[in-house]
């Protein structure tokens, strides 16, 4: 399996509309050469442009979807479109990740689920999802016949969160696939915890950044695919970048099979009581 992690950068200056036709196109120039294409977080409107949310919000089948289901059909790939603002039919906001068949339609959605900003802006303005949700792909294999993997999808600050994730693999996935608007003060922190979440649950995490600036916040790119043994793949620079890995996908199984620490797991023990004050 070949992925593409295209880092784009968001420029203040570039209307929304226009940023959505060149990711289009950069979709479109994957075709031949990945199987699966990742955008990042909040794309069209930058991550930290509060202020643009309630004016660009769109429902799951507005602007955004349509140039992105036109754009993963003429590449003839899986599309994780990133995620942009959705407006529900109640009015409600959230943070939506959105992945596409080779045929450009809709196959899952993803709120997300940990909102960023300690009561200010994206936790407060968008409302929070409350639905764990992988998406099992099938992929040409080489000569004949398919290869199947399974995708578990988490957005930028859930990261922070390894019970999502533990979560996600106890429903399948072998590929954790983040979409993210991570600042630049702390990158370190993205590439830290993105081998620790890829170590802990033995499965590829492809961790999708955006470059540039969103309402004055410098944006840390690196986006980074780290195999299930915790090795770096491959990481991008600072600016907009194109990263185009080769997944092995029997290596989450052989490490899973060599290393068993997930069987290992003890659930359910029950934390001891709390100290009297």
């Amino acid at each position: 399996m070949r992925a593409s992690l295209i880092q784009i950068a968001v420029d203040p200056y570039e209307s929304v509309d226009s940023r959505r036709q060149r990711a289009a196109t950069l979709v479109r120039q994957q075709r031949g050469t990945a199987d699966l294409v990742v955008l990042p977080e909040l794309w069209p409107v930058g991550a930290f442009a509060y202020e643009s949310f309630e004016r660009e919000a769109e429902p799951v089948d507005g602007p955004t979807f349509w140039a992105m289901s036109k754009a993963a059909s003429d590449a003839g790939v899986w599309l994780h479109a990133g995620s942009f603002v959705e407006r529900d039919a109640e009015g409600a906001l959230y943070n939506t990740s959105l992945v596409l068949s080779p045929a450009g339609e809709p196959v899952r959605t993803y709120r997300k689920i940990h909102r960023f900003g300690f009561d200010k802006g994206e936790a407060t303005m968008m409302s929070a999802g409350e639905e764990l949700v992988t998406v099992p792909l099938t992929l040409p294999a080489a000569g004949q016949g398919a290869e199947e993997t399974t995708l578990g999808l988490a957005t930028c600050y859930d990261l922070r969160f390894p019970e999502l994730f533990r979560g996600l693999v106890d429903a399948g996935a072998r590929l954790l696939v983040i979409p993210a608007g991570w600042p630049a003060r702390r990158r370190e922190h993205w590439t830290l915890l993105a081998r620790a979440r890829a170590v802990e649950n033995q499965s590829y995490v492809l961790a999708c950044a955006t470059a540039g600036t969103h309402a004055g916040v410098e944006q840390s790119g690196h986006s980074i695919v780290v195999d299930p043994w915790g090795e770096v793949l491959a990481e991008a620079g600072a600016d907009e970048e194109i990263l185009t890995v080769d997944l092995d996908l029997t290596r989450v199984a052989t490490t899973r099979e060599q290393f068993p620490a997930l069987k290992d797991r003890r659930l359910g023990l029950t934390p001891p009581p709390r100290p009297r004050a």
